[in-house]
């Protein structure tokens, strides 16, 4: 499945309120969106047929798209319902999904005030974003050239398409150098993220975080933070400069699509994945394939 291009693949997307063959949810070469990046996006993990923490995902689609300055046609609700719909007509129990919102063609320039807004959302299957060996023995990030952008210059707290630009400039220099991932600073000079995923790093046994003043502050970078304080782990948010890994003994980063994932190597700093790493893994997959409780369970508990 993988290698199927993703225009040529079979099933169904939710396009503007309905279910559309997935070859024929196209859209127009001079959609704003595609020449302005006024787009914004999510991308959710499915466990067990449920998407894993939908309504945060729901609600930072449409505050994306109100920090770029539009509004989605559909409610929190009318957007979680048609989740359920995509789903059930794909039969994905484990899986990716990816809402997308963006302007249309009614103007082409950089001011669009009058171009319709527009949604779709399309589930697949999807393994873990970094192979299991990949995974365990630690992944290996280059430093990146380019940098995270000062909130002044940039709508930096918004899942906004254009932010991702530099990601994946970041992301090919790093490949093409035989490495998994790239590291990226902020116009300071301090630790933000990586392209795709928050860090953390093991210091002196607590785990510290960049604190997220201009990237996303990431559903499961929050979700690991709780559960590493119900271990009994001190997690402290802070600013960080690269030259600290070298104190790290462990390091490792979250992401929706790359879940918990050990950091063997970034630049010339070495790590050596350990009870920590193991121990956030276990209990974030503990965490996602939980059964949900359904309304009639919760009001008897």
């Amino acid at each position: 499945m993988a290698s199927i291009p993703f225009d040529q693949r079979d099933g169904v997307i939710w396009y503007n309120g309905r279910l559309c063959p997935w070859a024929e949810t196209k859209i127009h070469v001079l959609s704003h969106g595609l020449h302005y990046a006024s787009s914004v996006f999510e991308g959710e993990r499915v466990y067990g047929g449920t998407v894993y923490k939908l309504r945060e995902h729901t609600e930072r689609l449409i505050y994306s798209a109100n920090v770029l300055g539009f509004s989605l046609p559909y409610s929190a609700d009318q957007i979680d319902a048609a989740h359920a719909e995509v789903l059930a007509a794909s039969g994905i129990t484990d899986g990716y999904v990816r809402p997308v919102a963006w302007r249309g063609s009614e103007m082409m320039g950089v001011s669009a005030q009058q171009n319709s807004i527009h949604l779709a959302i399309a589930a697949w299957e999807w393994p873990s974003y970094f192979s299991p060996e990949a995974r365990m023995a630690g992944i290996r990030l280059r430093i990146s050239d380019w940098r995270r952008p000062d909130p002044r210059t940039a709508p930096v707290h918004a899942k906004a398409a254009g932010l991702y630009m530099i990601c994946t400039l970041s992301k090919h220099k790093a490949e093409s150098e035989g490495y998994h991932d790239a590291l990226m600073l902020d116009w300071r000079g301090q630790v933000a993220e990586a392209t795709g995923a928050n860090i953390f790093l093991l210091i002196d046994g607590k785990l510290h975080t960049p604190k997220p003043d201009c990237f996303l502050d990431g559903i499961t970078r929050r979700t690991v933070i709780g559960l590493a304080r119900a271990r009994g782990l001190e997690v402290i948010e802070r600013a960080i400069l690269p030259e600290e890994f070298a104190q790290a003994d462990e390091v490792f980063l979250t992401g929706t699509a790359a879940e918990v994932t050990p950091v063997g190597e970034i630049g010339p700093y070495k790590f050596t994945p350990g009870q920590v790493c193991q121990a956030m893994i276990a209990d974030y997959d503990a965490e996602v394939r939980r059964p949900v409780a359904t309304p009639s369970t919760a009001a008897v508990a």
